[in-house]
Parts: structure tokens; C-alpha cells; sequence
């Protein structure tokens, strides 16, 4: 095919009129591209050229493969997977000139230049636009003229200082706009109810020398609708708040509805109320007696809105005399009771296996909004290549119950500040049963946890006041005992470690951002920045307690609470990644995640759950999941070695580049970079443990190729990767793979869903 494509590179032609031209190639040239570089003017061509795959026209290729022949299937197939060649249109280049001109002259650049270049060869043309913005317009003087009196005190009182117009900036005809809409919203924000922005307009004056500007705001008087005579504006307070609930379809008739007062507001309900009555006043952010505040009201609607229990919300302001308005909250409940069934598919190094999950959800429980969350889950897995062992298959057993409230459960934080940041407290209570033919695990969480948002909607929070996890191994197979544990663990701290009963307690924190806001499902193929911070400690308040109760310490000198040794530790992680969009169709993404974990105090060696491994699907792709480092470290038994292959410190580091391709199908070439290591040099581990001047001679590399497909609610992934670096090997044959390949041995395929980063 790809020889095919070659063959028929100019096939194109075929396809073209003798009156048409083929857009071969667009490009936007800008003089002082200094001065412009952030607007973005590629972004406003209405027409471009054909999509590229990694750079060729593989799409216009495919296209022409199929011939002109329309009655053929194959030609069908191929005319609809490919993409028909662009077709010059004159018009929609005029009008990409004029929005270049108009987007330059908002930006203060009134003298600009646009102009069509174009080169034409046979039926082929390149179109360049060239853009000559001239000097940029700056701001000389800025007056106000209001007609009403008080707002002239206001806007030209304490207000002046947060104008976003000063002197000697630049002329931007954007910014005047936001200035419209800062001062609108801070005046309905202090009781300007029927306030707009169509009261507030501009005239600038660039008659006057040396590229300067004269501005000069002009704010009318208000205007009654049906009345010519203008007035000062006038300012609302809030005055008594009726709510409505499930009353839809009653008519306007209030007295045909029970009603109940709570803190001064009353609520009309019909038979029965659903709700407790403070959860709809405590989600209220505005009161009798407050200015009217459209802030409070838009907030009040959204936080009424992301309530579970209910379904509906409006809020109507009725205006009563000159200047009282009265608010009329209309709530509709949601069914309380949701049922949801999961069903999935594993894969772990070739086992297969099934699992489902079950939960049944309250949203409702205590008439608050509160939601509780029952979840039951079984799992079945085929394990295969196991030797001297009675049963082959792992089972898993396990149950969930998860409470939720709206707001902090905090006696010093108020119920306002919940509802403004979104807040939910969440007690959790879990209980895992792992049965396998090497051993039986037993799991046991308990966690209580805040979350909550920011203000502007792209930050989250969540804070784990406290989680606890007591794991218990009571069974280990007689094989496996002897196996690994006898013989292997007199040596191997780290596998003795992680089969013995163990308790471990988190005090933790998460922060999270995301540009597009946290609303937004994915940042594919959009200039997004997404940043995320964690931090925990474990066992310490235990530590100081076993100090003051029992000092004393078990045989491996640890203390113990209840008989079980409990783990310390501290722990930080943080993950970066920034997406650029290069055109419709073609975006990179550079992603980068360090961690540090260190154990100290009751541990030596972190838990398992807690340590950092390398490589997989979402790491370094070139190898398979915990199958690369820590450092230069190489295991020979694959068996068990997967715990060994795990460390204390990681480093991951990933350049990629996507392109739509068809279809929903997109690709992607990757290069990925990383390791872990551990912070103590253990024996059972050499070569892994972190120095300053060793550690980056000891980064992983792979590159390789992604196929994804959009599905729009969910991305499936394949990703192939080849080992380009590997330190586990010295000789400069083996530590270079990407000089000299071994598929068998380099190769991995990674099938996942969901991007990488």
C-alpha cells in the first residue's frame, strides 16, 4: 500500500476540474511576528490543505488509491476512509483575510495589513497569507462620563483601582469588553439587579499623534422597558424566600400546598417533604436583607443543582415595589434509590479472568442529600505456569459501603464555605478477600475524607484525614513457603515484608488542576495543563502512642499495636502534563512524574502497595508492567522478582505526538524515559539504589508507535514499544537495544483504556 501511495502521489490531479485548484499547501507569514506570535492568527484560516499523518498526506493518498470509479466497492471503501482532495475557495480566503485584519485592529494594531500571496503550478496552488501589523495603538488618556451620580462615586471611587484599563497600555479593543463585563458584574453583584453591559459604551479617538488613543466611557441612565424617561439605577434587596418542592403541575395557587417555615424562609411541599429543611437554606447563599447578588444566586442554583438528591432547580426573582425583590427557589427531588451492575474482562500477563460489580445507591438517606453506596465484588482468574501448587485459580471476594455528605463535616468550618467549594465528607468502610494457590489475603479499609473544589472550577482538593488498612495473611501454601519464604526471605527483607500481617494508617493530601476545568473528560488534542500534587505520612500518630502505652518492640524490633506491626512513612508525588494543539488535527503532549517515598521510624522497607515500579502502559512502554529497574538491577527469577522490581524514587518522562488518522482512529508516536530506584541500598536489590551522580546514566528509553480509538465517553489503547536504552545490561550491545534490535526480546504491547497522560 505504501509503495501504492508513492506510485500515485500525483493521481490528484485526476480528481481536479479544469476551473478548480488543488490547496496544496497554506502558510501564514507574519512581519514583526514578535509583536503578534500570541494571537494565533493560523488559527482563523477558514481553509487548509489536506490532514497529514506524521507529516505525508496519507489521507489524500488512501483517497486517490481507490480511482474514479464510483460503482466500484473498493473505490467506495477507500473514497470513504481517505479524504477528497481541497478544492481552492477564493471567498473563504477573502474572509480569512478580513477576520486577520479585525482580530489585528482589536488588538490595538489599526493600520494592519493582510494580503494573499498565491504560487500556482499546473493545478496545484500554495496560498500564503502575509501579515503586516504596523505599530501597536496604546492607550494615551481615559475619561468617564456617567450620568447617574452614584455610580459615578462607585465606578469612579474605590473601583478606579481595579479597572483593567490603565494609561500607556496597549489599545485592545478585547479588553474594553472585559472592562464592560467587570464593571456589570461587580454592580450586580452589589444589588444592580437590572444592570447590563448595553448601558456601557466606548469611544476612542486616534486622531491624536505618536499611535496614541483617547478613551472615553460613557455609562447611561436606566431605562424602564415600555418607559422613555431615563432614571438613576436603582439598587434590590432581598426580601422574604419562599422554596417550592416537588410542587410541579399545582398551578400558582401556594395555599393549596402545605408549607413550613425554617429560618425565616418558607417552604411550600406537596404532602410530603422530601428533604430536611436545612439542606435547602444551607445551600442558599443569599438572605432577607442582603443586596441582591447575582454571584450568590448563580451559585445557589449550581449548588442546589449538584446536589444528588435532587433533580431540578430554578430560581425566579419577583420584583415587588421599587427596589425589593422576592425569591422564589423551585426544587424537584431525584429517585432516591440506583442500581448498577459492572462487568469486566482481565488480562494479567496472559491469565485470564472475569470480575463483576454490583452496587445499589441511596441518594437520599438521612433527607439530607447524603449518599450511601453499597458495592459487592467477585473475581475469577485462570492462573496458569504454576508448579507443585493444589489449585490454580485466583478468587476474589469483597464489599464496599461508602457514605457521603454534602459540605465539610467540620464543627469550625461553616456550611457556606462548603457549598461555595463544592465540599463533600465521605466516611468509607471496605473488606477484600484474595484467595490464590500461593497464599490467602485479607484486606480490611476504613477512610475518612474531605473533597472539595476552587472557586474559579479547575482545581480539586481531597484530604484523607484518616485511612487505615489492616492486611492479614492467613493462609501461605506449604510450596510456597518453602519455596520463597523459608529460603528466599532469610535474605530477602523486602519479600518476608510484604507476606506478614501489617497496619497502616495515611494521613494524606491531593491537589489537582486542570486549565480546562475540572468538568472537562479529556485534554486530547487541546492546549490544556494539568498538574497533580501528593502527599502522606503513616503510622506516626501510632508511633507516639505505642511510645507512651507499650514501648515494647517484637522480635524485629518493631512496635505493635494489638500484636500487629504497623508501617511509617512519608510519601510525595507529582505529576505534570502540558498538550499543545498544532492544528486541528495534529497536538503533542509532554508529560513528566516524580515521586519519593521514605521509610523510617517501625519501617525499613515501605509496603508493597506504597512502592513505586516502572514500565507498563502508563510508564515506560518499551517494557512490561514491574518489569523494569530499580536502577541497573536485573532478576533473574521471574516468578517472584516482580516485588524486587520496585523502588523507593521514580521518574518518568514522555514526549508524545498524536494525529487523527480516520474515522474515530487515532495516532500517536511516543519516546518515554524513566526508572525507579530505591532510597537504601539493599542487598536484595543491587544496583538499584538512587545517587545524585549515577541516576540519570541509568535511564530507561523507548520509543514506539500508538494506535487509539475515540469512542468519545472512552479512549481504547494499543501502544507498541521498543526498549531504546536499557541499564540493565553494561556491554554496549544490550544497554543500546536501539542500535540493535531484538524484537523478541525489545518488543512490548500494551492494550489499555484511557490515555497515558
Amino acid at each position: 500500500m505504501l509503495i501504492a501511495m508513492i506510485v500515485t502521489s500525483c493521481s490528484v490531479d485526476r480528481y481536479i476540474a479544469d476551473d478548480e485548484l488543488f490547496l496544496k499547501e497554506v502558510n501564514v507569514v507574519e512581519n514583526n511576528h514578535k509583536a503578534t506570535k500570541t494571537l494565533a492568527l493560523a488559527d482563523y484560516v477558514l481553509q487548509q490543505p489536506n490532514n497529514k499523518w506524521f507529516g505525508a498526506k496519507v489521507p489524500l493518498k488512501i483517497y486517490c488509491l481507490g480511482g474514479v470509479d464510483s460503482t466500484n466497492w473498493a473505490t467506495r471503501l477507500f473514497h470513504k476512509i481517505g479524504q477528497k482532495p481541497v478544492i481552492y475557495d477564493h471567498n473563504k480566503a477573502l474572509r480569512t483575510v478580513e477576520d486577520m485584519r479585525q482580530v489585528l485592529y482589536n488588538e490595538g494594531f489599526v493600520h494592519a495589513i493582510a494580503d494573499i500571496k498565491s504560487n500556482v503550478k499546473g493545478k496545484h496552488l500554495t496560498l500564503t497569507y502575509e501579515i503586516s501589523p504596523g505599530e501597536q495603538y496604546r492607550i494615551h488618556d481615559i475619561s468617564r462620563n456617567i450620568a447617574d451620580s452614584t455610580l459615578h462615586n462607585i465606578i469612579c471611587g474605590a473601583d478606579t483601582a481595579s479597572s483593567l484599563l490603565q494609561r500607556g497600555m496597549p489599545f485592545n479593543i478585547n479588553r474594553l469588553n472585559e472592562e464592560r463585563n467587570r464593571i456589570t458584574t461587580y454592580l450586580r453583584s452589589i444589588g444592580y439587579h437590572k444592570f447590563n453591559k448595553e448601558y456601557i459604551t466606548f469611544v476612542a479617538d486616534t486622531s491624536t499623534l505618536n499611535n496614541n488613543v483617547d478613551i472615553t466611557m460613557n455609562i447611561g441612565l436606566h431605562i424602564e422597558d415600555g418607559r422613555s424617561t431615563p432614571e438613576p439605577h436603582r439598587r434590590y434587596t432581598i426580601g422574604d424566600i419562599s422554596y417550592i418542592v416537588d410542587a410541579v403541575g399545582m398551578g400558582s395557587d401556594l395555599t393549596l400546598l402545605d408549607q413550613e417555615k425554617h429560618q425565616g424562609a418558607t417552604i411550600y411541599y406537596d404532602k410530603h417533604l422530601r428533604f430536611r429543611p436545612g439542606l435547602l437554606t444551607s445551600n442558599t447563599l443569599f438572605h432577607k436583607g442582603d443586596y441582591f447578588n447575582e454571584n450568590d444566586q448563580k451559585l445557589t442554583y449550581r449548588y442546589l443543582t449538584r446536589l444528588g438528591a435532587i433533580s431540578y432547580s430554578n430560581i425566579r426573582m419577583t420584583q415587588v415595589g421599587d427596589s425589593l425583590l422576592l425569591p422564589t427557589i423551585i426544587v424537584n427531588h431525584a429517585p432516591a434509590h440506583s442500581l448498577g451492575l459492572d462487568l469486566e474482562g482481565t488480562n494479567s500477563a496472559g491469565d485470564l479472568g472475569v470480575a463483576a460489580t454490583t452496587s445499589l445507591t441511596h441518594k437520599n438517606l438521612f433527607r439530607g442529600s447524603e449518599t450511601l453506596t453499597l458495592k459487592l465484588r467477585g473475581a475469577y482468574e485462570a492462573i496458569t505456569g504454576l508448579e507443585g501448587y493444589e489449585g490454580h485459580n485466583y478468587t476474589e471476594a469483597g464489599g464496599e459501603a461508602t457514605l457521603g455528605f454534602p459540605g465539610f463535616l467540620m464543627p469550625i468550618v461553616s456550611k457556606r464555605f462548603g457549598a461555595i467549594r463544592n465540599a463533600t465528607s465521605e466516611i468509607s468502610l471496605q473488606y477484600n478477600m484474595q484467595n490464590r494457590p500461593e497464599f490467602d489475603r485479607r484486606v480490611l479499609t476504613a477512610a475518612w475524607r474531605y473533597r472539595w473544589s476552587g472557586l474559579k472550577q479547575k482545581t480539586t482538593h481531597r484530604f484523607d484525614l484518616l485511612e487505615t488498612n489492616y492486611v492479614k495473611m492467613p493462609w501461605i501454601s506449604h510450596t510456597f513457603k518453602e519455596q520463597y519464604l523459608d529460603s528466599l526471605g532469610k535474605t530477602n527483607a523486602i519479600l518476608k515484608y510484604n507476606y506478614e500481617n501489617l497496619l497502616i494508617t495515611k494521613l494524606g493530601y491531593t491537589y489537582s488542576y486542570n486549565s480546562l476545568g475540572t468538568a472537562a473528560t479529556s485534554t486530547y488534542g487541546k492546549n490544556a495543563v494539568t498538574l497533580k500534587f501528593n502527599v502522606e505520612t503513616s503510622g506516626n500518630v501510632l508511633s507516639l502512642a505505642t511510645h507512651i502505652i507499650d514501648p515494647t518492640t517484637n522480635s524485629e524490633g518493631q512496635r505493635t499495636l494489638l500484636g500487629i506491626a504497623f508501617a511509617q512513612y512519608a510519601k510525595a508525588d507529582i505529576d505534570f502534563a502540558r498538550s499543545v494543539s498544532i492544528d486541528p488535527h495534529n497536538s503533542v503532549a509532554f508529560h513528566v512524574a516524580f515521586g519519593i517515598a521514605y521509610p523510617y521510624g517501625n519501617s525499613n522497607i515501605l509496603p508493597f502497595e506504597k512502592r513505586y515500579f516502572a514500565g507498563g502502559a502508563n510508564s515506560v512502554r518499551g517494557w512490561s508492567v514491574r518489569s523494569l529497574g530499580p536502577g541497573t538491577y536485573n532478576g533473574a527469577d521471574r516468578g517472584i522478582n516482580f516485588i524486587n522490581q520496585s523502588g523507593d524514587i521514580k521518574l518518568d518522562i514522555s514526549l508524545e505526538y498524536r494525529a487523527f488518522l480516520f474515522w474515530k482512529l487515532h495516532g500517536a508516536l511516543f519516546i518515554d524515559g524513566g526508572n525507579v530506584w530505591t532510597i537504601r541500598d539493599y542487598k536484595d536489590q543491587p544496583g538499584g539504589v538512587f545517587r545524585i551522580g549515577e541516576f540519570y546514566k541509568q535511564l530507561a528509553a523507548a520509543y514506539g508507535v500508538g494506535l487509539r480509538m475515540n469512542l468519545d465517553f472512552f479512549v481504547i489503547r494499543f501502544d507498541a514499544g521498543m526498549k531504546a536504552v536499557n541499564p540493565a545490561y553494561t556491554t554496549r550491545r544490550h544497554h543500546f537495544p536501539i542500535a540493535h534490535p531484538n524484537f523478541d526480546r525489545d518488543f512490548t504491547l500494551h492494550f489499555a483504556v484511557g490515555l497515558p497522560f
